[in-house]
């Protein structure tokens, strides 16, 4: 391969595979911006590579992002300590195609991202690596700089703590878009003891305006605190306001709009046929992404 070549099949490696490492690294930092910057750093470093050392393409640029994204991963660690407020995933539009994808639509959804917020971030890194990815230990164990016999353990430890976190129950789309639409109904009319009657007795409310716009300042936790908080909320909405469902990180969630400015998005869990979390992203800087549809890719 010349020298004036090389550029070139780095690019259409590189493109050929960015939705993927897109989704790698959103996958491990839950959000958009962050990932983007991943992204960046991983060209950066996969254009001064000679790519006649290179077997597998596909695998080393994930090797790159990989370890970028784990790097960033502790840092955002730190950020979020002095964020004002819940900090929430960065919401994704995404294209209809990744909800067909149960799996990798489930491991996008906002109320997994929680829960992987809980893992330390090698536990993150490889959980996603693993899980999501079905990428091999070895492969693993060279981009979080670990022995594949650590990684094993790792990967066990991290499947059993987000077994007892995630979601219970699978819930088909059709059965997510029902419960939004109640929710929908609900909140519209103001119907008090409908909405309590869609949420778990232990649902947990959380608001993200990121300091710059107003949101719940901590969890509210309860159907009846929930409840009367929604619609005590919502019934000081002006009629210029307008609520409708989309598709946010492959599930139907909310889009809440002040005379056509997007304001809100509201993203729900659903355990057992009720709601049990709901996840309202207000800070304007996380809804840069809810303007274009976004390609996700396993």
């Amino acid at each position: 391969m010349s020298e004036d070549d090389r550029p070139d099949a780095a690019t259409a490696a590189f493109l050929a595979h960015r939705n993927l490492l897109f989704t790698v690294a959103y996958e491990m930092l839950g959000s958009a911006a962050d990932a983007e910057d991943v992204l960046q750093e991983t060209w950066l470093r996969w254009a001064g590579v000679d790519l006649d050392t290179v077997q597998d393409k596909r695998a080393y640029l994930v090797r790159i992002t990989s370890r970028q994204a784990l790097t960033r991963l502790r840092t955002l660690g730190r950020r979020k300590e002095s964020y004002v407020g819940s900090w929430l995933p960065e919401p994704l539009l995404t294209t209809p195609d990744v909800a067909e994808d149960v799996e990798l639509a489930d491991s996008v959804s906002m109320a997994m991202l929680l829960v992987l917020e809980t893992l330390a971030p090698t536990e993150r890194a490889v959980f996603v690596l693993r899980e999501v990815f079905d990428l091999p230990y070895e492969e693993i164990a060279d981009a979080v700089d670990k022995t594949p016999a650590a990684v094993r353990q790792i990967a066990h430890r991290a499947r059993a703590h987000v077994a007892a976190r995630r979601p219970r129950g699978t819930v088909s789309p059709a059965a997510t878009r029902d419960a939004l639409e109640a929710f929908r109904r609900a909140v519209e009319t103001g119907d008090l003891q409908q909405l309590i009657d869609l949420l778990a007795p232990d649902v947990v409310l959380v608001g993200d305006g990121g300091g710059l716009k107003q949101a719940v300042p901590k969890p509210v936790v309860g159907a009846d605190k929930v409840a009367r908080l929604l619609t005590a909320g919502l019934g000081r909405i002006p009629a210029t306001a307008s609520l409708h469902s989309t598709q946010v990180n492959g599930h139907p969630a909310l889009v809440l709009r002040f005379d056509g400015e997007l304001d809100t998005v509201v993203a729900l869990r659903i355990d057992d046929g009720l709601i049990t979390g709901l996840y309202a992203v207000r800070n304007p800087e996380k809804l840069s992404h809810m303007d274009r549809e976004t390609t996700l890719r396993r």
